[in-house]
């Protein structure tokens, strides 16, 4: 057998292995056309091949005669069958032959470099990982077909689509051709709510394909900044135009702005900085600008460049606000400088002007990184500045507190906080306490969690229904029905009215547990009381009542959701649902 008719072979063999992913239907003529024009090359004709070589003397050709004849009448297992069976015969004979892998090498050469620069693509693809260090490393030659495949493979991901198509740019012996520009435009253009930001990038992209260039020079950005604002002027800037009013903010300042933002966006900061730099002269940057670079240092976590500029914005009498200095904290302390995180919090406590003063949230941040880092004396410190500044957490920051002390595994230290804002005069409310509960349920840490309940009681803070359905859904996903059911007779101990959100935990948690009588029961009694269950809760338990037969019960709810959902509304719902699922395979 030739290097030729093996080839065809293998190839064969990777796209029976490939062709699961794909639809059934064209796949199946597909295949069937193929395994015609491998038939062909080998024996000169469509017919059953029996005497090419020995192997084939044991290869059922019934699987090629039902492969040919499948259509997607004739259903899927058919299909799956006949490909299974040619698979394994193409297996086995690709481990008869010596030369196999090296056929394959030189045939599918490319498409084992795309994987390769996919795959350290996807591994790298945090905002924060060096991603072009990884693919020097790769030692992949470029292409403009393997940089266009590339591209087709990261179409729904424009920000590491051109922060590729970027790195791809720079390197030696390689140089965009015009598909690829129009590959890239293409994928930027397509990005929802974003259009009018990557237009810029677009209009950039399409001067350089146009003129053969590696950058744009200063001036034609700025004819193309000029345009842009001329299209898309701010309500402010046409009002000001219209009235001739002369504005001092040069109107590129704000173009170039997007641009830097939609550059830091896909973690090009060197790129936008040096940019930044390059024009600078020309457009006199603003406060927003050295914001946009600011936190796209921190973006990329190297918060010591990103002080260095916020030093030289100091400088020039630009004055950072406070979301400047919170962005600062934070990517100080992800990225583990605590310290530095400190330093610079005592200097928005101690040195900052009024609007740079510490909110909240910062003191939120910086009390959750000290507990991760056990440097509870300072917390606490923390705290009582906040208390006494009259910073108080509002239910978002209590929540990150909560969260942020009980994932790093202090539970103690959290009793102790609310102890501690307690003491202050600051008792917790059952919201204070909810967010509390719902780190311990998500973590299923039902001892903590009644725990907690207990001190909730003692100190007369009166449990919501919220704080019973966290309990319910914990006992259940826990397989604690038992614990649930408790629970549910707890809060008609204390008054506290279940909701239909109460009803629908149980419900669902008693069919997840086979206790199908007592979901029974408890969808009668949503019925008896006239509650109405949301769309899908009420898809859910339908179809969970037909799995068991019960007709009755069936009808029985479908009569009693009527007076709530008339069907055009459902017809409505099916049809949105199916859009969204359609888009999302669309998309995957």
């Amino acid at each position: 057998m030739g290097p030729s008719k093996l080839k065809n072979i293998i190839n064969m063999r990777h796209y029976l292995a490939a062709s699961s992913s794909a639809s059934i239907g064209s796949n199946a003529r597909r295949l069937s056309s193929t395994i015609d024009a491998v038939f062909t090359g080998l024996s000169g004709s469509t017919t059953k091949p029996t005497n090419c070589f020995p192997s084939f003397s044991l290869f059922p050709y019934s699987c090629f005669s039902l492969v040919r004849s499948w259509n997607p009448s004739n259903g899927f297992v058919g299909f799956m069958v006949a490909k299974r069976l040619f698979c394994s015969e193409i297996v086995r004979l690709d481990e008869s032959f010596d030369c196999v892998e090296t056929d394959f090498v030189e045939v599918n050469g490319e498409e084992i470099n795309a994987e390769k620069l996919y795959n350290t693509i996807m591994d790298n693809s945090h905002a924060y990982s060096n991603m072009e260090e990884a693919l020097d490393h790769v030692g992949v030659g470029l292409t403009t077909d393997l940089v266009a495949e590339i591209l087709r493979r990261l179409r729904f991901e424009e920000k590491l689509a051109f922060r590729f198509f970027t790195w791809a740019g720079h390197q030696e012996n390689y140089a965009h051709e015009s598909r690829v520009y129009n590959d890239m435009i293409d994928i930027l253009s397509s990005t929802k709510y974003k259009i009018k930001q990557f237009r810029i990038v677009c209009d950039m992209l399409d001067y350089m394909k146009r003129h053969n260039k590696n950058s744009v020079p200063i001036e034609v950005l700025l004819t193309i900044l000029r345009q842009y604002c001329e299209k898309y002027l701010t309500h402010v800037q046409k009002f000001a135009k219209k009235k001739r009013i002369r504005v001092k903010t040069q109107p590129e300042i704000n173009a170039f702005n997007l641009l830097l933002d939609a550059l830091c966006k896909c973690s090009l900061v060197v790129d936008a900085e040096g940019m930044f730099k390059r024009v600078k002269r020309k457009v006199k940057p603003d406060a927003n600008t050295y914001n946009i670079l600011f936190f796209g240092w921190c973006r990329v976590r190297n918060p010591k460049r990103a002080i260095r500029l916020l030093e030289e914005m100091i400088e020039i009498g630009l004055t950072p606000d406070n979301f400047t200095y919170i962005a600062a904290i934070d990517a100080f302390c992800r990225a583990g400088m605590v310290t530095e995180a400190v330093e610079l919090f005592e200097f928005m406590r101690t040195s900052g002007s009024t609007m740079s003063s510490p909110t909240a949230k910062t003191y939120a941040i910086m009390i959750v990184a000290l507990v991760k880092n056990d440097r509870m004396e300072e917390c606490f410190k923390y705290l009582e500045h906040m208390i006494n500044s009259g910073c108080l957490p509002d239910v978002t920051t209590y929540k990150e507190l909560i969260e942020g002390i009980c994932l790093a595994g202090k539970i103690d230290v959290a009793y102790k906080f609310l102890q501690e804002m307690g003491s202050k005069g600051y008792p917790p409310d059952i919201v204070t306490y909810n967010c509390f509960l719902k780190v311990l349920c998500d973590n299923k840490d039902s001892n903590e969690a009644l725990r907690l309940f207990g001190v909730m009681i003692e100190a007369g803070c009166v449990p919501s229904v919220q704080t019973y359905n966290m309990l319910i859904s914990m006992f259940f996903e826990m397989g604690d029905p038992d614990g649930a059911t408790e629970t549910w007779h707890e809060m008609d101990k204390r008054g506290c009215a279940q909701d239909i959100d109460t009803y629908c935990v149980m419900i669902e948690g008693l069919f997840g547990c086979n206790k199908v009588e007592d979901a029974c029961c408890f969808l009668e009694d949503v019925v008896n009381k006239g509650m109405k269950l949301p769309y899908r809760k009420f898809d859910f338990f339908l179809s969970q009542l037909s799995t068991i037969g019960d007709l009755r019960a069936i009808h029985r709810l479908s009569e009693h959701m009527r007076q709530f959902y008339n069907p055009a509304m459902a017809r409505r719902f099916v049809l949105n649902e199916k859009r969204k699922s359609t888009s999302l395979r669309e998309k995957s």
